[in-house]
């Protein structure tokens, strides 16, 4: 299975997200990674489908759109209509996660389920077989620039073994705190998509992603 490197915008520079989008597109990068925030699951604002359906006309990479909302089934169409390609909403945010992750089949859309540090992973277990991808939080959720959390790795370790016989596709994601001297044991772990925010969008961009193509593409 291909690893996947998914920049998180929420650490672009939004004066200039034109440029530096198209920048980690011609880089290389496979996906981007957006982080929406609504002030009441984190403690922290960002953007919604307005900004999204905005990018979306400079670029068509995959867009992978973490919802870190309350009750996320209620924007599911405004997500879709905003370019969307993968939604992945918390465990911990979804009052009924059958019928969100419905909703986001029904759409046409991926869909992926996250849980916080703080969350076991067992929570997901029940759901590997419905979603397309797991999202493993290595940082509290709602702002960019934290410390990687290593009990992410135990997390991800568990996943893998869970999922291997039903689900040897399922994606694994990680997000928070990831930069080129620890994504190696992210990988070794059983990761196979990469979010990084300032690792990328700090410095030389297109470096930075050649960078982590390059460790990627190592962990084959």
């Amino acid at each position: 299975m291909k690893n996947t490197l998914s920049p998180s915008l929420l650490a672009v520079d939004f004066t200039h997200i034109a440029d530096q989008v198209k920048t980690v597109e011609e880089a290389g990068a496979h996906w981007l990674h957006l982080d929406v925030m609504d002030g009441c699951f984190v403690p922290n604002i960002s953007f919604g489908p307005p900004v999204i359906q905005s990018i979306r006309g400079i670029t068509d990479l995959t867009f992978d759109v973490h919802l870190m909302i309350e009750d996320p089934i209620r924007y599911v169409d405004a997500f879709k209509k905003a370019g969307a390609d993968l939604l992945t909403f918390h465990a911990e945010a979804a009052p009924d996660i059958p019928a969100m992750i419905a909703a986001v089949k029904a759409a046409g859309l991926k869909c992926g389920i996250s849980v916080n540090p703080g969350t076991p992973i067992e929570r997901v277990y029940p759901y590997i077989s419905d979603v397309d991808m797991v999202l493993v939080m290595s940082v509290e959720p709602g702002f960019g620039g934290q410390k990687f959390m290593p009990i992410a790795l135990e997390k991800i370790a568990q996943l893998k073994d869970a999922a291997k016989d039903t689900r040897p596709d399922l994606l694994i994601e990680v997000d928070g705190g990831i930069n080129s001297e620890n994504v190696s044991r992210v990988l070794a772990a059983g990761a196979n998509v990469i979010v990084a925010g300032s690792a990328v969008f700090s410095g030389d961009i297109a470096s930075n992603v050649e960078t982590f193509l390059k460790l990627l593409d190592e962990d084959k």
